[in-house]
């Protein structure tokens, strides 16, 4: 999971208001629950002493943002008076929370959101295909291909002495068609960096677009006859492979990220061996169980890698203030402050991680703890 839509949060100093709220608003008495799940929220952030401007400046977004249909939640980031990141959670939070600390709270954020796939899906028939992809951020983008050639696109019965020239025409037509969806189709996954491209619709139309789609598309293209353009026509079974195949996707990236981590031999096992590595900027991918009720603290200085399990490790980096702060916290600030990935794992997925932490190494030599001398 890349983790820099996370860096504004890190490009400001703290300290932090950090809000996750279930703001549902499907049924009547929607709008009082969300009034007084804020309140509660608003007394713990001032009870912790959160500067009241801060606190006004998040009651601003959890009271105007643009509501959602369905069940849903939001989470909230402010530091001296401004919000600096909303985002829509696509389920409600295990529990409200409101943290004001001197790092941002966003493992939360984190987890809810697992890993993030970038993917475009073409709906396609032979008179054009509708397009949308999503970016790994979660951005929607679209795009209508209305083919450019409209006219014999369907071929003549047999007989006639005008038969070959109505097929060949029809034929070109077609391919034509295809021809500027499949340019509108690699155009977006460009755009958006798609991990995986979903062609639907049409047997021919599908068959056509894949066919003049670029190599690198071709790699991770998944052909359905699934779907169809006309009005009122039911998505729900290519809605259903595509939400399958992003799922694989993300499957294999957490299996491939445990098979990098398996062959260390316990190199960047458990919380020390990460801080370690965190501090020689030394981390690939960190691999992290889930577990809500961690509560583990660290110590950190004002940079990234001013990071340690005992205040006097910062001493020797010549950091006058040391601030303790939440493990996961100073964790995911120093992972976005060296550019690595993050990989949440199910408590299931990974039941004898040590300390429920571990990294893949961008490189290992022989002062890296667990190496020994060799």
């Amino acid at each position: 999971m890349q983790l820099s839509f996370l860096r504004p949060l890190y490009d400001r100093p703290g300290p932090w208001c950090s809000v996750y709220m279930d703001a549902s608003r499907d049924t009547q008495d929607a709008r009082a629950q969300v009034d007084l799940r804020w309140r509660a929220l608003k007394g713990d952030l001032l009870g912790q002493g959160a500067d009241p401007v801060t606190v006004e400046a998040v009651e601003e977004v959890v009271r105007r943002h643009q509501p959602m249909p369905g069940d849903y939640g939001i989470a909230v980031f402010a530091s001296r008076g401004r919000v600096v990141l909303t985002e829509y959670l696509s389920a409600p939070p295990l529990r409200d929370l409101a943290s004001w600390s001197a790092l941002p709270h966003t493992m939360p954020l984190v987890a809810q959101r697992g890993e993030q796939v970038a993917w475009v899906r073409v709906l396609a028939d032979r008179t054009g295909a509708d397009a949308m992809a999503v970016s790994a951020g979660g951005v929607p983008r679209r795009a209508q291909v209305r083919g450019g050639q409209s006219r014999q696109l369907r071929r003549v019965q047999p007989g006639g002495w005008s038969q070959s020239r109505y097929q060949r025409a029809a034929m070109e037509a077609w391919h034509q068609n295809a021809g500027d969806a499949a340019a509108a189709t690699a155009d977006l996954a460009e755009r958006v960096g798609a991990d995986v491209v979903v062609v639907a619709g049409d047997v021919r139309a599908t068959g056509m677009i894949a066919a003049q789609l670029p190599a690198r598309w071709q790699d991770v293209l998944v052909r359905t006859d699934a779907g169809a353009r006309d009005v009122g026509a039911d998505d729900t079974l290519m809605d259903d492979i595509t939400v399958q195949t992003v799922a694989e996707v993300a499957d294999r990236r957490i299996a491939d990220a445990l098979d990098r981590f398996g062959v260390q031999e316990d190199v960047g096992a458990g919380l020390d061996a990460v801080v370690s590595a965190l501090q020689r900027n030394q981390v690939d991918t960190m691999l992290i169980v889930d577990d809500a009720s961690a509560d583990g603290e660290l110590w950190v200085g004002p940079e990234p890698t001013e990071i340690a399990t005992d205040p006097a490790q910062l001493a020797g980096m010549s950091v006058a203030d040391p601030q303790q702060v939440r493990a996961d916290a100073a964790l995911l600030r120093a992972l976005i402050g060296t550019d690595a990935d993050l990989t949440v794992l199910a408590p299931d997925e990974a039941p004898e991680l040590t300390d429920g932490v571990g990294a893949v190494l961008r490189y290992v030599d022989a002062s890296t703890p667990g190496r020994g001398n060799g």
